[in-house]
This record gives structure tokens, sequence and C-alpha cells, in this order.
């Protein structure tokens, strides 16, 4: 089981995520705030978020657990990449 979780507004940019009995994986998303960000070269502001997991290392192994939040970030980063 996969859950996620999200602070509510205002709130921590990130947070760790605790599994509950039974869980073999949780995602947060910290809270989406607007925040200057370096883009070619230039600072501009960009809407951002954080990414945290708490995986269960007896059921999912590390390496495959950071590609998956890897693959998380690059499809909020890319959602048109979901209708490929």
């Amino acid at each position: 089981m996969l859950l996620t979780s999200s602070p509510k507004e205002p709130g921590p940019d990130t947070g760790t995520p605790i599994l509950n009995p039974g869980e073999s994986g949780i995602v947060a998303l910290g809270t989406i705030k607007q925040k200057p960000w370096v883009i070619d070269g230039e600072i501009r502001p960009r809407y951002v978020t954080t990414l945290g997991a708490s995986f269960d290392h007896r059921v999912v192994d590390g390496d495959v657990a950071s590609r998956f939040l890897a693959d998380i970030a690059t499809i909020v980063e890319e959602p048109a990449l979901l209708l490929d």
C-alpha cells in the first residue's frame, strides 16, 4: 500500500512521513509556495514544492524507492508525461 500525505496551508515546507503498521510506503508533498528560482541564469519567481518519502525496507529496496521518488518528481515537473 502506498499513501500520500500533504501539509495544510500555512504549514511546513516538508516533513518526514511516518509509516503505520501494514503500510509499505508513504510519499509526502510539501506546501506549494512561490520562491526565487534560477532559470537560464536569471532569478525568477517559481512555484515549488518538496517531496519526501518513507519506505519499509523489508518490503521495498532503497534503490527502487529512490528511483520511484525521482519518477514522481519528474511527473510533478512535467505532468504531460503521463499522456505519453
